[in-house]
C-alpha cells in the first residue's frame, strides 16, 4: 500500500494563535497550494482519501474528486482551553509543564501528544496494508508527525524535528 500523507494548506488565522481542532478556513493561496499538492500525487492511482473532518482538510479533499472517508482520528491535537488563544497569553503555570513534557502532559480540557499518537496508530492499524491500493491521508502536522514517529520508530519527543509545511506531501 502506498500512503500519501498530506498536510492541509495554509489556514486563515493570524500567526501566534494556538489552534488545533478549531475549524478554520484557508487563505487565498489555496489554489496555488492545491496545484503543488496535486503535482506530487499520482491521482489516477488513488482509490480512496481519508481526511480529517476539519474544514481546512475537507476543502482540500474535495479538489481530488475521489471518494473520501472523514475520520475524527485524523484531527489535530485538541488544545482544549488554549484553542484560539495567543500562545503568549496562555498562563505560564499551564504552559510550562506542557512545554517541558508535551508528550505526556495533557492540555487543560484537551489532549496530550501521546493520546494523539494512540488515535493515529489506531487509524494506521485499521488500514488494509496488504492492499496494492494507493491512498491519500489529509491531516494536520501533529497527527502526521505522530504517525511518522510510529512508522519510522522515532521517539515521540523527537518528532518535532520532522519538518512539515502547509501543503507538504510525504509518501510512506
Amino acid at each position: 500500500m502506498e500512503i500519501y500523507l498530506v498536510r492541509h494548506t495554509t489556514p486563515n488565522i493570524e500567526k501566534g494563535i494556538c489552534y488545533g481542532q478549531s475549524d478554520l478556513g484557508v487563505t487565498d493561496t489555496f489554489e496555488s497550494e492545491v496545484l503543488k499538492i496535486h503535482s506530487q500525487i499520482p491521482i489516477n492511482k488513488i482509490k480512496k482519501i481519508y481526511c480529517s473532518p476539519l474544514q481546512r482538510c475537507k476543502i482540500l479533499a474535495k479538489t481530488f474528486g475521489i471518494p473520501t472517508v472523514f475520520d475524527d482520528k485524523l484531527k489535530e491535537l485538541d488544545f482544549g482551553d488554549w484553542e484560539l488563544i495567543a500562545w503568549d497569553d496562555i498562563p505560564s503555570d499551564d504552559l510550562n509543564p506542557w512545554m517541558e513534557d508535551f508528550v505526556n502532559v495533557q492540555v487543560p480540557n484537551g489532549e496530550s501528544y501521546i493520546m494523539l499518537q494512540k488515535r493515529m496508530v489506531a487509524f494506521y492499524n485499521s488500514l488494509d496494508h496488504s492492499s496494492s491500493d494507493s491512498i491519500v491521508v489529509i491531516a494536520h502536522a501533529g497527527p502526521i508527525r505522530a504517525l511518522l514517529s510510529y512508522v519510522r520508530q522515532i521517539e515521540l519527543k523527537d518528532s518535532f524535528n520532522i519538518k512539515i509545511n502547509y501543503g507538504d506531501v510525504i509518501k510512506i
